[in-house]
Order: C-alpha cells, then sequence, then structure tokens
C-alpha cells in the first residue's frame, strides 16, 4: 500500500473529547474514526489489525473442533423474554418496529443459540456441540469512556457448547483454556487466568482471562509465583495476604478482561426445554458453557499496554504491515526512489505486506508517522544509505539500525514470510 494513497492522515492533535490512551492513539494514527461515543469506525489500518486477531482466534477455535456460523443480532423480544433476560439485563439495547413488535439488539446470543441446538441435537451421539461466530455487539454501557476498550458496539467471539454431563464440560473446559492462552500469546499478551462471579450469566464461578494494565477496570489478586489469580470483587483476601496454593503474598493490580468462559449448567436448555436422549435412552439436559473473546478489546489494550511514547507497537502477528518502507529525497527521478520503488515491488510480489510512504515530506515527518503508527520494522531508503552500502534497517522499538545491501533485505524478508 502507497502512503500516498491511503485517505486517512496522521495527526498531532490530541482528540478533545478522549481521556482513554488507546482511543487517543488509534484516532491520532488513523486506526479508527469516532462516531460517538462508545462507537467507532474501524478505517482501513485498524481494520487490517483487526482483521488477522480475528485469524488468529478463527485458527484456534477451528483446532477445538467448534464450527463457524454467524448469529442474527436483531432478536425477537419473545427470546429474551423466555429466559427473563428481558427485564433483568440493563444493558440490553431494546427497539420497537412500525409493527410495534419488540426486538432485541443481540449483547450476547444464549438466546438464539439455545433454540438452534434444540432443533438439531437429539442424542448424545451428537455430542458435543461446539458452535462459535466472530460478530458485532451491542450494549447499552452508561459510561463509554474508556475508547474501543468498552464500546457501546463492539467485535466479539463467543463459542457456545453442549456436553453431555459436567466432567466433558470441565475436559473441554481445560482444552479450551490452553487454546485461549496460545491466543493471547501469539497475539503479544501475558494474561492471567482469573476466578471472577458468574455475573448475570451463571451463579457458578467463572473464569476470565486478565491482562494487567493501568488502564483496567478490574482489581486482581494474583501470585507472582504460581498461577493463582482472582478477581477482588469475589474474596475477601488482601493484597500481601499468603496465596490459597502456598505460593507467597498476593499482590493486588489493574487489569482489563480480554476473555472469559462460563459454566452455564442447564439454565438456558430448562428456559427452553431442550433435553437430548442419553445412553440409557432417557432425557438429559447436559451442561451448557460460554466462551467469549473480546476481538476489538484485544486491540484496545495492546494500544494501551504496549505503545510507548512515540506511538503505538504493534506485535507482528497483528501488525497492518510487516514493514514501513520510506524513502527520503527530493528527486523523484534519483536512485533513491529507484531503488525503493525496486525494493516494494519485489517485496510485495513475494506476498510481504508493505507500507511504502511515498509521499513528498520531510524525514523528521516521516519518521515520526512511522513511529506513531507502530509498524514492527522500518525500512529507509536514501542518498544516505545507499552511500553506505544500501537500505537503513530498524525495529519500531530499537534504538539502533544495520544497513543492508538491497538484495539482503529482500532476501531477509522474503525469508522471513
Amino acid at each position: 500500500m502507497r502512503q500516498s494513497q491511503l485517505f486517512t492522515k496522521t495527526t498531532k492533535d490530541l482528540p478533545a473529547d478522549e481521556t482513554s490512551k488507546n482511543a487517543q492513539l488509534l484516532i491520532r494514527a488513523g486506526f479508527v474514526h469516532k462516531t460517538m461515543a462508545g462507537s467507532y469506525t474501524f478505517l482501513p489500518l485498524g481494520l487490517r489489525v483487526l482483521r488477522k486477531i480475528e485469524d488468529i482466534v478463527r485458527l484456534k477455535m477451528n483446532e477445538l473442533g467448534a464450527q463457524e456460523m454467524t448469529m442474527s443480532m436483531l432478536h425477537p423480544a419473545e427470546l429474551w423474554k423466555t429466559t427473563g433476560a428481558w427485564d433483568s439485563v440493563e444493558v440490553l439495547f431494546k427497539i420497537q418496529s412500525r409493527t410495534e413488535r419488540e426486538y432485541a439488539i443481540g449483547q450476547s446470543e444464549e438466546e438464539v443459540v439455545t433454540p438452534i441446538i434444540k432443533e438439531y441435537i437429539r442424542s448424545y451421539k451428537n455430542l458435543p456441540f461446539i458452535g462459535y461466530q466472530i460478530h458485532w455487539k451491542f450494549r447499552d454501557e452508561l459510561r463509554a469512556k474508556a475508547g474501543i476498550m468498552r464500546g457501546r458496539e463492539f467485535l466479539m467471539k463467543d463459542m457456545y457448547t453442549i456436553h453431555e454431563n459436567q466432567d466433558a464440560f470441565d475436559t473441554f473446559y481445560e482444552q479450551a483454556k490452553k487454546k485461549y492462552l496460545e491466543i493471547y500469546s501469539e497475539i503479544g499478551l501475558v494474561t492471567k487466568v482469573t476466578e471472577a462471579s458468574g455475573g448475570s450469566f451463571s451463579k457458578k464461578i467463572s473464569y476470565e482471562f486478565m491482562v494487567l494494565t493501568n488502564a483496567g477496570e478490574d482489581d486482581i489478586l494474583y501470585s507472582e509465583k504460581s498461577n493463582y489469580c482472582i478477581n477482588k470483587e469475589i474474596t475477601e483476601l488482601e493484597e500481601g495476604d499468603e496465596s490459597p496454593d502456598g505460593s507467597g503474598p498476593l499482590k493486588l493490580g489493574k487489569a482489563s478482561e480480554v476473555g472469559n468462559v462460563f459454566d452455564l449448567g442447564t439454565r438456558y436448555q430448562e428456559a427452553f426445554d431442550f433435553s437430548f436422549i442419553d445412553k440409557e435412552g432417557e432425557g438429559k439436559r447436559g451442561v451448557m458453557g460460554c466462551y467469549g473473546i473480546g476481538v476489538s478489546r484485544i486491540m484496545g489494550v495492546i494500544a494501551e499496554t504496549l505503545s510507548d511514547e512515540n506511538g503505538l507497537v504493534w506485535p507482528a502477528s497483528i501488525a497492518p504491515y510487516s514493514i514501513h518502507l520510506i524513502v527520503l529525497g527530493k528527486d523523484k527521478n534519483g536512485e533513491a526512489y529507484k531503488q525503493a520503488e525496486y525494493l516494494y515491488k519485489q517485496l510485495t510480489d513475494n506476498h510481504v505486506e508493505v507500507l511504502f510512504d511515498d509521499r513528498e515530506l520531510q524525514a523528521g515527518e516521516k519518521f515520526a508517522d512511522s513511529d506513531l503508527i507502530g509498524i514492527p520494522m522500518r525500512v529507509v531508503v536514501s542518498d544516505k544509505s545507499l552511500t553506505l552500502g544500501g537500505v537503513e534497517v530498524k525495529e519500531r522499538t530499537g534504538t539502533t539500525s544495520d544497513v543492508v545491501s538491497v538484495d539482503q533485505c529482500i532476501h531477509m524478508f522474503t525469508k522471513a514470510c
């Protein structure tokens, strides 16, 4: 992509009505545009990041044996009234049509997926059911002030399962937890599996996947010497207390939730009168599970936690482009431009993702934009670099650069690809 053709532009100005770091950076770098509080348009650079997070999540869910679908976002009120959630879920958007029928705009999908399960799952031989989607959700948040970390509309992966019994659910949960941790690791986040309240979904203990960040909305207590972690809202433990697993004193930290798992038991099966025939020929409800990952929220958390004083810092796995190619010089017919064009063509022909800054701007402006946008690798072609033997290669977070020949540069990045 030639940066001269990218319709979005960077800005030095902080958005006047944004207090969260993620929103400030993403807006300034041209990744998102604010439509209103809690609602953002994902611009070309931002959408590339979002899609890459999606792809990682989708791969890991498919490895679990899950089947992808896309469920409706507009739900008849009757589904929510069947479970009692129409009156109990405060964040539910409700609308009325011209025909005076009432509808909900989906904030979760239990009310939609359970009738689907009832339609197709008749026997234990059909189990487990493992279905998921990556789709937009809507919640009537009173205070949407955390940028894309807490929006009124957001992209989410939600997976639902039905298992024959509790043991089968527990076994699958461990498999799902492993895949979740693989997802976060590949994306570049270190998460803590945290015991938490099931909230409006379940009376049982749920598990949240938390990332430590000062921008977080949750207080967690965790051990630095073990995997023990618990949400402070469900425990009487305090900072400095001994961890229940005996690993040492607990530490208090702010954290942001990027995923969760709920054991829903039989709540929704009972509401919709779902059962299947077990091995003995008897009707059973089974155990239902719900597994969420905040796809757009992850993007916001990364903007908060991995950025620096100069701008965004994207992990290579989800960066909008792999390389930011920058050409310096005023002579469009000069050697620097010729070599930059050659390098751009060779890399893109070999499927390397390149953002090519071919704009007629001063070097300082280009470097500042490059730092703000946060692409992992920067390659600079200039008369100076060519005199030194080639092009200048530097990591986004690096303090030094290396000069390599143009052919070495091509080999370096095409081999990595």
